[in-house]
């Protein structure tokens, strides 16, 4: 083989790795340039304070795709946490914050047990919690925006630790233990095998159902305490709002992250960078007065580029 033949490859990897690092580098220095108090710390506050649930749905989101799943119940799953809290602070923010990590759960098993046990596709499986987890979340609400006053929950969405915010804070920490089970641990690593060859890895004797469960649980448990979180940020329960659509944004930045959606690999911190990057497009077409249309078609630009650079990679 020539030289040219060797090389070919490794360059055509450069933009699903290091494309997204590249793109939000770029919108950095544009916008230090030309937008006004952006390199402050107000501004840095806010734009982590609000990309923060987007990251830690995306990390969930991330392992089921790495399965080659995909899951559009996480925004559902967080109006269903959201319009639980108030049913239970009267019983302590401990439990009113189990009962809504409950929910997740329950909500997890039923996405994981239709996809491994039923064997019905992710999408379909996923798309029923989407419309009737909402529907659910409502009906408990009353349709009603409820004001949450419990210090305690206010604090986790809008306190400081350190000088940073608790829900920065959590974000981080839900980075690190993602990256360490997919990195570290046998979990893991099957979950990587049966996202790259489902059918092999049933040969091999992994437990893929239990495998496929697990992830699905996560994911919704992740998607539950951002809407734990949102709920303590905005002080207030409204199951119609709360996650909407964020589902999408998830995928985007899994995505836009370099994670395949035809499964077998995680890039937890390329998923981390996606939202980031998503985040600063949203940010500076806001500031620039741009309408919400152009953000938009600008994502579905990013989402299309980042799909076909994974494509070209994976056929070379």
């Amino acid at each position: 083989m020539t030289t040219l033949a060797l090389t070919t490859p490794r360059r055509a990897d450069w933009l699903p790795r290091y494309g997204v690092y590249i793109a939000i580098a770029a919108l950095v220095v544009y916008n230090a340039a030309f937008t006004p108090y952006f390199l402050t710390v107000s501004n840095l506050r806010i734009q982590l304070i609000q990309v923060a649930p987007i990251i830690i749905v995306a990390l969930g989101m991330a392992l089921v795709i790495g399965t080659e799943g995909i899951d559009l119940s996480v925004g559902a799953v967080m109006a269903l946490a959201a319009a639980l809290i108030p049913l239970y602070l009267g019983y302590g923010v401990i439990a009113a914050v189990i009962v809504s990590l409950l929910a997740g759960v329950a909500v997890g098993l039923i996405n994981g047990a239709l996809v491994a046990k039923v064997g019905l596709q992710p999408i379909v499986a996923t798309l029923a919690l989407f419309v009737g987890g909402r529907g659910l979340a409502v009906v408990i609400s009353d349709g009603q925006l409820k004001d949450i006053r419990n210090a305690d929950l206010i604090y986790l969405g809008s306190g400081d630790l350190l000088g940073i915010p608790v829900l920065v804070w959590t974000a981080a920490l839900a980075i690190l233990v993602v990256a360490f089970t997919v990195r570290r641990t046998v979990f893991g690593r099957r979950l990587l095998a049966i996202g790259g060859n489902r059918p092999a890895a049933e040969l091999a004797g992994l437990p893929v159902q239990r495998v496929l469960i697990t992830v699905y649980v996560l994911c919704a448990v992740l998607a539950a305490i951002a809407g734990l979180l949102s709920v303590g940020r905005i002080q207030s329960s409204d199951a119609s709002s709360i996650g909407l659509l964020i589902e999408l944004s998830a995928i985007t930045a899994v995505v836009v992250g370099g994670t395949p959606l035809t499964g077998g690999r995680v890039r937890v911190l390329g998923t981390v960078a996606g939202a980031v990057l998503m985040q600063l497009v949203i940010a500076t077409m806001i500031k620039n007065n741009l309408p919400p249309s152009t953000t938009e078609m600008v994502q579905a630009a990013i989402i299309l580029v980042a799909v076909y650079a994974a494509r070209e990679r994976k056929t070379r």
